[in-house]
């Protein structure tokens, strides 16, 4: 599972605490979307996989995908979303892109959608979704 805009597959690259492989890019993959090296250099560490080097892994295994995902909300949205509520996870997964002054219109549109599908959730277990939905 792949992110679908091959056009930005390239920019997901900070060599500022971790180097980028060349030839080898850190788009968003797998079902929590893993994204930037920073991100699979960490996880891959984690797991004792080097995702750095072989960042396809977490679209062609799918143990190592969904390792990532659980990976990703335990270390990132786990504690927010207990201590600080969903909007917080908003900003974790995406807020660079849906949160914030620099959001596009449709950024917003996509935080509004996760909000929506939470509090469906939500309703659906029968559990408070607590404050601060939004980022």
């Amino acid at each position: 599972m792949d992110e679908l805009n091959t056009a930005v597959w390239g920019s997901y690259c900070d060599p500022t605490t971790y180097p980028c492989v060349q030839g080898k890019t850190y788009h968003g993959r797998g079902p929590i979307q893993l994204s930037w090296n920073y991100n699979y250099a960490t996880c891959g560490a984690a797991l004792g996989i080097d995702l750095l080097n072989n960042p396809d892994l977490v679209s062609t295994d799918s143990a190592i995908s969904f390792m990532t995902a659980l990976w990703f909300w335990m270390t990132s949205c786990h504690n927010a979303i207990r201590n600080s509520g969903f909007g917080m996870t908003i900003s974790i997964i995406n807020g660079g892109i849906e949160c914030g002054p620099n959001a596009s219109p449709q950024g917003r549109q996509e935080a509004q959608n996760r909000i929506n599908f939470y509090l469906d959730f939500c309703q659906r277990l029968g559990v408070s979704p607590g404050e601060n939905l939004s980022c």
